[in-house]
């Protein structure tokens, strides 16, 4: 019988971010190569992982906001952090975020409720960053930078930071029902 070892932060949160890496670079350790995918949102994450990671068999990919998800035209990712990312040979996906595309334009025009909406307030329920690995999985999948069926660690967080790690077995979004969280190994209490 295989025991893992989690960790259960008491609070979300970015000062979680340390942690969520040493248990990312421990997995990586433990089981060699491995896809990772970072969610980041101006860079600051992802060059902490990508610093981390250098010297393991991980495969990195960080996922960013969609450009204009603020505001108009604004892509929030640092210019510089895309460069070095680059350089370090780890692809940067910035794309539409699943749950906040068209069915969000719908939903303030309208004022209904989709199930985009549905779905990313049922993971919320396992709080904000397991939405958020959930998303930055398919959509790396979608763009071909991880494929489909590898098992990926996937890492999210609430506000900036990380404090959620999962093994997912990856799916694009067309085949969301499908996607598979196979262990949690970091989260945080609550939301």
């Amino acid at each position: 019988m295989k025991i893992v070892h989690d960790i259960l932060f008491e609070k979300p949160g970015k000062h979680n971010t340390e942690d969520c890496i040493g248990a990312v670079r421990n997995f990586v350790e433990e089981h060699g190569e491995t896809h990772v995918v970072v969610a980041s949102t101006t860079g600051t994450t992802a060059m902490a992982f990508c610093r981390s990671l250098r010297t393991t068999s991980a495969r990195l990919v960080v996922v960013t906001h969609s450009v204009g998800f603020k505001e108009a035209n604004r892509d929030e990712f640092d210019q510089e952090a895309r460069r070095y990312l680059a350089a370090e040979g780890v692809p940067v996906h910035t794309g539409a975020i699943l749950t906040h595309s068209l069915e969000k334009s719908f939903m303030d025009d309208f004022r209904g409720i989709y199930p985009a909406a549905i779905v990313a307030g049922t993971l919320r329920r396992f709080g904000e960053g397991t939405k958020v690995a959930v998303e930055i999985v398919m959509e790396a999948c979608d763009a071909g930078l991880i494929p489909e069926d590898a098992e990926v660690l996937a890492v999210g967080g609430t506000g900036y930071g990380a404090d959620t790690v999962l093994l997912i077995r990856a799916k694009p979004s067309k085949r969301f029902l499908k996607l598979e969280v196979l262990e949690i190994l970091a989260r945080p209490r609550g939301r």
